[in-house]
């Protein structure tokens, strides 16, 4: 089946978001009991495979499970998990009670914990037995304690709240140059905004998906609930540390995953492994990254060892994905594509006036234009006013968009770094240590 050209997706794209949206209905409650939804494998060997029944059995435990503990409707749910299928079904949980999700890191460190609980006022942290001891201080709220056995004595009965679409869901901490992380509300409707999987992706119902980034980012939630609410087949796997390329690439092979989200962190570690494509041969179908910008090295190195050109996307946290390129489009290696379809994204000076065609300016979203423009900053008026009380955002990326409409990522304008493979810039500095240490 051909991909759409780029003027075909544009020109057809619609938003349709309802007034009344929950994301627990549509990514977990609405599908056949017995489609499968999730393979799910530990670094010790272990595998569970659970079909849609299971989880939504496991969801409605967790919303009562959450109920029991004092959880309503706006209260803010902190979870410190691995990923687990018991994890999901928290995620689900939270949702189905009308609550608000904050996910974070469990290589976190407890500062970083302390300042998100701290300012998010979590009514509750859900956590496992290995973590649990961190949070026997007086900055933490009440704690569960989560294993595969905590939801079983739950009622399985059928919940979900009946929330609007511009009801608060996801709350994600992100990080600048000065001063403590921000969190960022993002409505039940920011789901519907994900149509990287519908445009880059092409995502395939009941085919199998594996995203690579932590469950504690938007580029770790987003791959988890995008695919999902297409009807694909989410495949996990637990890390017992850091990223490991080899365990990684076996993983996807053993499991014949055909629709991967990477990062060029990842990438790169899997570039020092030799003859990666016939020591872990594949089934890949699409492979996209996104977190940073993703050299040309990497680009290369992926389609000689597995003769597929990986699609790179850019956004943030605040907003994402923004630019983006598509299969069935030209792919300019080192150029993050052209706007999404519905996203008016355009390159703008410090007045706001377009700049023109291949200068520099910052890459700027117009304001309340999709439905991922976010509900602001968690209980702080002044910089939600300041960020997104005017005509657009701006991300403080800067970059330059050649005559074919393909935007080139010119640096960081405030020059952030930011720790886990997301967002580390400039590119100038970037590119060429990348390429000095693959050759």
């Amino acid at each position: 089946m051909r991909s759409p050209s780029y003027e075909e997706m544009c020109a057809a794209h619609r938003w349709e978001v309802p007034a009344r949206y929950n994301i627990a209905a549509d990514v977990c409650d609405k599908h056949p009991r017995d489609k499968p939804a999730l393979i799910w494998e530990s670094y010790d060997g272990s595998v569970r495979e659970l079909d849609w029944g299971e989880l939504q059995d496991l969801a409605n435990q967790a919303a009562h499970t959450l109920a029991a503990h004092g959880v309503a409707r706006g209260d803010r749910v902190a979870v410190v998990l691995p990923p687990t299928p018991e994890t999901a079904a928290i995620f689900f949980g939270v949702w189905k009670l009308g609550a608000i999700l904050l996910s974070m890191s469990v290589l976190y460190g407890d500062d970083g914990i302390e300042h998100r609980l701290t300012d998010s006022q979590s009514s509750l942290l859900v956590t496992d037995a290995a973590n649990a001891p961190r949070f026997d201080q007086p900055w933490a709220p009440d704690v569960l304690v989560l294993d595969e056995q905590t939801l079983t004595g739950a009622s399985k009965e059928h919940t979900c709240a009946d929330t609007a679409a511009d009801d608060p869901a996801q709350l994600y901490y992100t990080s600048g140059t000065t001063g403590l992380a921000k969190g960022i509300v993002h409505a039940h409707r920011y789901v519907l905004a994900h149509e990287e999987f519908v445009y880059c992706h092409e995502v395939h119902d009941g085919e199998r998906f594996h995203g690579m980034g932590e469950w504690a980012w938007a580029a770790g939630i987003a791959p988890l609930l995008g695919p999902w609410r297409l009807g694909a087949v989410q495949c996990v796997y637990r890390r017992e540390a850091g990223f490991d390329p080899h365990k990684q690439l076996d993983f996807l092979s053993r499991h014949r995953v055909t629709n991967v989200f990477t990062t060029p962190t990842a990438m790169r570690s899997m570039m020092a492994i030799e003859d990666a494509g016939t020591r872990y041969p594949q089934q890949f179908r699409r492979v996209c990254s996104a977190g940073e910008p993703l050299n040309p090295e990497a680009i290369r190195w992926f389609r000689g060892a597995y003769g597929l050109t990986v699609l790179d996307f850019y956004g943030l946290t605040e907003s994402y994905p923004l630019v983006a390129n598509y299969p069935g489009v030209e792919v300019r290696e080192g150029s993050m594509g052209k706007p999404m379809p519905g996203w008016d994204v355009q390159i703008l000076d410090e007045d706001g006036k377009p700049v023109a065609q291949g200068e520099r300016g910052e890459i700027c979203l117009r304001a309340r234009s999709n439905p991922h423009w976010p509900l602001g900053y968690w209980n702080n008026d002044e910089a939600t006013e300041e960020t997104f009380g005017g005509e657009w955002f701006r991300t403080k990326d800067a970059a330059s968009q050649d005559e074919d409409g393909y935007v080139w990522y010119e640096g960081r304008a405030d020059d952030v770094i930011i720790s886990a493979g997301y967002r580390i810039g400039p590119f100038e500095v970037e590119s060429p240590t990348s390429s000095a240490a693959t050759s």
